[in-house]
């Protein structure tokens, strides 16, 4: 089976992926001697009897109430219970793996002071399937509480959970996968629920989402250029060398390989001077994609092996430091750039349907005549329905993360709305694929018009055919039929590394 072991080096992304998607964790004796190392500073700072914000006090406005020693443990059990809250359709299970995973890793870097226990639970819990249920609507992005709570309610024998495809109470799920309740101490409830385990972990996942439809996109322009018989001097090296961003670096290199062996590379290929600029500049915008894609990547990553706690442990002078570490701004930031990187790429779409839309129609002047049956054009019928999804694409880009208001009381005055600047990006990836989709589905009309298929690149050419051998085996051919097969093919196409 595969494992990820946790220790101290900084855990990447790939790592977390892995985890969502089922590979089982492990920590090494580094990892459990930095959170025992931790938990001793917080065992020190409870023998001393200062205050200290979420440990001897209260939290939120409730920060300057002084909590007796005797009921110290019971605020914790307090924080986990009153701090879950949520509404809508339970996320995916990888997103829920994920937060537990977020929440694991972070424990490992020693900031948080919590008790090992916390983190072996986490453990158990991931090893065994046990997925606690996380709605989709909870939290502003200042730390995502509502939804870790209740992932930490599971952990205490609480809550609800997915287990073996059955949703149980969180102690019935436990006790089928035979774990013990975790035993909640001094900082460990807030040491759960205090993390933004779904802001990152849905952003690995659409992170990664992105890279993969940043390659499709460029043999979907590839393949319209061929369609349009364009030229194909925008991708060459000296383009790139002049303006060497790696994503239009990168972008130039996918479409040369894209349109390897392509009749456009030929010397005497017809080709325009100048094409307009949804052609043209490809490797810019789509450049964009692929930069704004690893700026939030690399947020992501950062977030994941931060010390995030409030308070955080200073091993250094064994104390706990209040602190705002658990606002992923960065992180939102990131994810509303990326936003509207997604929907420049699907404006350049949009565009090129309209130069598609006419070389259509001047490939039917000398093509199938209106006598007999209709021939078979699934990207012509759903031109307008691209149309329609860019301009929700188009609303979607729009930033959230300046749009919390004030909350408890004004002591939560600012936030970061993390978790929907990601979800908002997963779903304007959705709209990009189905536009890309149609793009895909109207070149392919164009060239299946002609009367004999002109060479086509490497790539373009596998994807022509993946796309048209899908669209033949349909039992159903109908229009949406037709999309939902194109899209699945682009979904799975990838441009070949050299």
């Amino acid at each position: 089976m595969d494992t990820v072991e946790i220790g101290t080096a900084p855990v990447p992304l790939i790592d977390l992926l892995r985890i969502t998607r089922g590979a089982a964790v492990g920590l090494t004796d580094g990892a459990r001697e930095r959170i025992a190392s931790g938990r001793r500073v917080v065992d020190g700072v409870l023998a001393s009897g200062r205050a200290v914000y979420g440990l001897t006090t209260g939290v939120g406005h409730a920060r300057n109430v002084r909590v007796p020693d005797d009921e110290l443990v019971g605020q914790q059990y307090m924080i986990v219970m009153t701090h879950s809250g949520g509404f809508g359709p339970p996320l995916p299970t990888e997103v829920a793996r994920a937060a537990m995973a977020v929440r694991l890793v972070g424990l490992t870097r020693g900031g948080s002071g919590a008790s090992p226990a916390v983190a072996e639970s986490l453990v158990a819990l991931l090893n065994a399937g046990v997925h606690p249920l996380l709605p989709r609507t909870s939290s502003v992005g200042a730390g995502d509480l509502g939804a870790m709570a209740l992932v930490a309610q599971v952990a205490i024998g609480s809550g609800r959970a997915e287990y073996r495809g059955e949703v149980l109470s969180g102690g019935e799920a436990l006790a089928r996968a035979g774990i013990p309740p975790l035993v909640l101490q001094a900082k460990d409830g807030l040491a759960l629920v205090s993390a933004n385990g779904v802001s990152v972990g849905q952003g690995a996942l659409v992170a990664e989402r992105a890279g993969g439809l940043a390659d499709a996109a460029e043999l979907v322009a590839a393949l319209s250029m061929e369609a349009t018989r364009g030229n194909p001097s925008i991708a060459l090296p000296v383009v790139a060398e002049g303006k060497p961003f790696p994503g239009l670096v990168e972008s130039c290199r996918q479409l040369r390989a894209a349109l390897e062996g392509s009749y456009l590379m030929a010397s005497d290929a017809p080709a325009s001077v100048q094409d307009p600029l949804s052609f043209r500049v490809v490797p810019q915008v789509h450049g964009a994609f692929r930069d704004t894609t690893a700026f939030a990547a690399q947020a992501l990553e950062t977030e994941l092996n931060a010390q995030a706690d409030n308070p955080l442990v200073s091993p250094s002078d064994g104390t706990l430091v209040s602190n705002g570490n658990f606002h992923p701004v960065l992180l939102a930031v990131a994810f509303d750039a990326l936003r509207v990187a997604i929907a420049h790429v699907g404006q350049l779409s949009d565009r090129r349907l309209g130069h598609l839309w006419a070389a259509f129609f001047e490939a039917m002047s000398g093509g199938p005549s209106f006598e007999g049956p209709p021939p078979d054009l699934p990207g012509m019928h759903q031109r307008y329905a691209a149309a329609a999804a860019y301009a929700e694409l188009r609303q979607l880009a729009a930033p959230v993360s300046l749009d919390v208001g004030v909350l408890d009381q004004g002591v939560e005055d600012h936030s970061t709305a993390a978790p929907l600047a990601v979800r908002k990006a997963d779903e304007a990836l959705d709209l990009l694929a189905d536009i890309l989709t149609v793009e895909l589905l109207l070149a392919a009309d164009i060239l299946g018009l002609r009367p004999a298929l002109p060479a086509l690149g490497e790539g373009t050419a596998a994807l022509y055919a993946s796309v048209r051998g899908a669209i033949a085996g349909l039992p159903d051919p109908s229009p949406d039929a037709a999309h939902a097969a194109a899209r699945a093919v682009l979904s799975a196409s990838r441009i070949r590394r050299t």
